[in-house]
């Protein structure tokens, strides 16, 4: 076969721009699709820059599609964005060979080894090609590559500009992106055990005797019991003060997406500490930002980190929501407490969660230095700094949430 990697990806359109159109492709034609999972097939592409069409459809499907019902509407998409590109008699082939992957409306030829029992169809009609092809008019194919490097340049714009620089219909855009980003917590095995098969699993004693006492004789069969692992609980602490009032919006969609996607629990902090859990577990995201306003009283106004810590530690922390969970603060860092009472609350909550990660949006700036005596004192106590400015930013926020290894250049605030 030949090369076909010029027919694939046109010229000027970079691996962002591409997964940022697909991914936009995907989420008008009903898929969902997280930010995340766009970074990770843009770092895929420049990876291994895909050499053929059917290297490209497996790369793009392997990161994009999450289950077998979304396997039929991502072929339709693909076959709508790339089909037009090829010319039959460069993939042509042998007579008997299977058709182009997800082309046209035939079906899919055989996935790989362990999936051949899979016999999904392509929809019959198919959107028209955002990719020219040969047999298109020169004027049309023009202007369709116009549109797609157009919606490219306008997605690229919402996932890298600072949500302090976007209007307000762009930030409204942004919110429905945010809320669906997908947190995941590293997991731990649960306290309590389950009855296991597996002689693998660890030799279940009490339950081994107690069934020996009710056969009134020795214990003719050993009883094994394992630990499940769980997901380790998501806390999140939102700075909602009068410094971090452009970002204020779009992070409690953040909030919102976590209550409703990953149970987390959710609070709001200002010059006192509210928790927001159930006002954010409404699918309204107006009214679930409406009930959030009103039930804290002090939106908008001063900083008190020290005392807001304090107060999620006293009532909620050491009552088990803080025991070894993954706390996400969300702050500027900028507070009217003493810096050591800052430090002295950071290193209680540090000794019940398993892992502390900062968000300050003002860590963007090439210049920006942990100074502030909140920040300052805060960051040796935190396990990951990032910044959350923007929309592809809070792809480093879901990826810190998730993983569990801390470095020295993170915990300088230096990463």
């Amino acid at each position: 076969m030949a090369d076909l990697s010029a027919a694939i990806i046109p010229p000027g359109v970079d691996a962002a721009s591409l997964a940022a159109g697909l991914v936009t492709a995907l989420r008008r034609a009903g898929l969902s699709a997280s930010p995340d999972r766009a970074v990770r097939l843009a770092e895929a592409l420049r990876l291994i820059p895909p050499s053929a069409r059917e290297s490209l459809y497996w790369t793009c499907r392997v990161v994009l599609v999450s289950s077998r019902e979304q396997i039929s509407v991502f072929d339709a998409v693909f076959a709508a964005v790339f089909d037009a590109r090829l010319d039959p008699a460069d993939s042509r082939g042998p007579a008997k060979a299977p058709p182009a992957i997800g082309s046209g409306a035939r079906l899919r030829p055989s996935p790989p080894s362990g999936l051949t029992n899979a016999p999904y169809a392509l929809p019959k009609a198919s959107p028209p090609a955002l990719f020219p092809g040969r047999e298109r008019p020169e004027g049309e194919a023009g202007a369709e590559r116009a549109a797609i490097l157009a919606m490219a340049s306008t997605e690229e714009r919402l996932h890298e500009t600072s949500f302090a620089e976007l209007s307000a219909e762009e930030v409204a855009r942004v919110r429905q992106l945010v809320r669906e980003i997908a947190f995941s917590t590293p997991v731990r095995l649960s306290r309590r055990t389950r009855k296991s098969s597996h002689s693998s699993a660890r030799l279940d004693i009490r339950g081994t005797v107690r069934a020996a006492r009710r056969a009134g004789s020795d214990a003719t069969r050993l009883f094994y019991a394992h630990r499940s692992p769980r997901q380790r609980q998501l806390v999140l602490l939102c700075d909602v003060s009068a410094s971090m009032e452009p970002y204020t919006r779009v992070f409690l969609s953040l909030l919102q997406g976590a209550v409703t996607g990953a149970r987390a629990e959710a609070f709001v902090f200002s010059t006192r500490l509210t928790r927001l859990t159930r006002q954010l577990a409404v699918r309204n995201p107006d009214q679930a930002l409406a009930r959030a306003a009103a039930s804290a009283p002090d939106w908008a106004g001063g900083t008190q980190i020290a005392e807001s810590l304090r107060r999620f530690i006293d009532a909620h922390g050491r009552r088990g929501m803080a025991r070894g969970a993954v706390v996400v603060v969300l702050s500027d860092g900028w507070a009217q407490d003493d810096p050591e009472l800052v430090a002295a609350q950071m290193e209680r909550l540090k000794r019940l969660a398993y892992r502390i990660v900062w968000v300050n949006p003002r860590k963007a700036d090439a210049n920006y230095q942990p100074l502030v005596g909140g920040m300052a004192a805060a960051l040796p106590y935190c396990d990951a700094f990032v910044s959350g400015h923007s929309y592809a930013a809070l792809a480093e926020v879901a990826t810190a949430v998730r993983d569990g290894r801390r470095t020295t250049q993170e915990r300088q605030g230096t990463s």
